[in-house]
């Protein structure tokens, strides 16, 4: 090739130069290239600089750009804001860069509050709640993206005390619903009521508002009741609205369901349909803690020790750090990871590996495509960046996939989990398909 290349973001590539950058993703990836490294790879040598943090802006060409890159190079998704100058086959920062995350200070003192207050939201939470420092990530993660959360563990792991704390640090309104065999939906969204006028005499019906009207709703033990009334949450859930006697009303903002159940105790109880369980984010796993931890729960709750909850933040708060989120640019690759990795683990695209024939009954919708790259935007900001980055998704992959795919009975009788299937699809959008699972 002769002459000089323009300048190309690293993201509008195709056919062979993709394939050289995915190759050398690849041998970065397993060597762990450190920042400022140079290594040879086919003819030429690839030069590699690291920015620092949000905010911080690096030099290019003499010019300051502005921009986040991490301090260490493990895959593909760091490469972000790199293209090719010159030479075909010398990998440089160019002078033409992808759009900034963020464009102006207001913008970049926004992400910072959003960092800021989440941390003291968690400060608030560990006054009444010790561990389980990843469920209340993941939760505040679920929040930021204006999503659900399904909270699956035994009884006393203090589910139910995390998502009410959680509510008081952020100065939402709670509500709380104990599900049971007998509860009606209108038990839920509200029902019409008969009132008499007192200047007519006249009777009319009067809508009392249910306790699905509130900001953060605490479904308790969800799978208790039969799926007709798990169903009244499903408009409230998607739209934020609720419809009764053909009139919609809408809920306040921010809206959030935070349900729990029970994964042991499964007599009398009603498996959540899959289109209930799709409208959720996440589906969190709590475990246990541990020995230091219960040591510590054990001294709180047996003495006269009790903590005071601070409100840090507030409804209008959370809704423009969710608009925060949504300007969080995705950058192609980390796309075309998310549409490759959710379609892979579907058994009918033509595509997908014989082991996911033979293991999967039903793969996840474009529903997890979407939520995927949502929850992988909330995380970035809460690890101080601008910009996502696979290891954003793939450190989200099992509790937005965890309730979106169903193994089929020989998977089952095997002992094989759905976390085992989604693992197998990381590796295998990692390193290649494997042989044995």
């Amino acid at each position: 090739m002769k002459g000089e290349r323009p300048s190309t973001g690293i993201l509008g590539l195709e056919g062979e130069w993709l394939k050289i950058i995915n190759d050398l993703a690849v041998k970065m990836r397993r060597q762990q290239l450190s920042p400022n490294a140079v290594s040879s790879f086919g003819p030429g040598k690839h030069v590699f600089s690291s920015f620092n943090r949000v905010g911080i802006a690096p030099r290019v060409r003499g010019r300051t750009t502005r921009g986040a890159m991490p301090t260490r190079f493990n895959s593909l998704e760091t490469l972000h804001g790199v293209g090719f100058h010159s030479s075909p086959f010398t990998l440089q920062t160019s002078s033409m860069v992808l759009p900034p995350p963020i464009e102006s200070d207001d913008d970049l003192a926004a992400a910072e509050r959003l960092v800021d207050s989440c941390n003291q939201i968690r400060q608030q939470v560990a006054r009444v709640v010790v561990g389980q420092e990843t469920v209340l990530e993941q939760l505040l993660i679920a929040i930021l993206s204006r999503g659900h959360c399904l909270l699956e563990g035994v009884p006393g792991l203090a589910k139910t005390l995390m998502v009410r704390t959680l509510a008081e640090s952020m100065d939402l309104k709670f509500r709380r619903i104990q599900f049971t065999p007998d509860l009606m939906p209108g038990d839920i969204t509200g029902t019409d009521i008969i009132q008499e006028d007192p200047e007519t005499g006249r009777r009319k019906f009067i809508f009392e508002k249910g306790p699905v009207f509130t900001q953060m709703l605490l479904a308790d033990e969800i799978n208790r009741t039969p799926p007709k009334t798990q169903a009244a949450l499903l408009e409230a859930m998607q739209e934020h609205e609720v419809t009764a006697a053909g009139k919609t009303y809408r809920l306040d903002e921010p809206f959030f369901v935070l349900a729990t159940q029970n994964p042991i105790e499964q007599e009398g109880t009603y498996p959540l349909p899959e289109a209930q369980r799709d409208r959720f984010l996440f589906h969190v796993v709590v475990d246990y803690p541990s020995r230091d931890e219960e040591s510590e729960i054990v001294d709180r709750t047996t003495s006269t020790f009790a903590a005071a909850i601070d409100a840090v933040v507030s409804g209008e708060d959370i809704v423009g750090f969710q608009r925060t989120v949504r300007r969080v640019p995705l950058p192609k690759h980390v796309k075309d990871w998310v549409l490759d990795s959710v379609r892979s683990v579907r058994p009918k695209d033509p595509d997908c590996q014989p082991w996911v024939r033979e293991l999967i009954q039903w793969g996840p919708g474009p529903r997890a495509s979407q939520q995927l790259v949502l929850a992988a935007k909330s995380r970035a900001l809460l690890k101080g960046r601008t910009h996502v980055t696979i290891d954003d998704v793939q450190a989200l992959a099992h509790p937005v996939l965890r309730h979106r795919i169903v193994p089929t009975f020989a998977a089952e009788a095997d002992g094989i989990t759905v976390d085992d299937l989604i693992s197998r699809m990381i590796d295998e959008q990692t390193t290649g398909p494997a042989k044995v699972l």
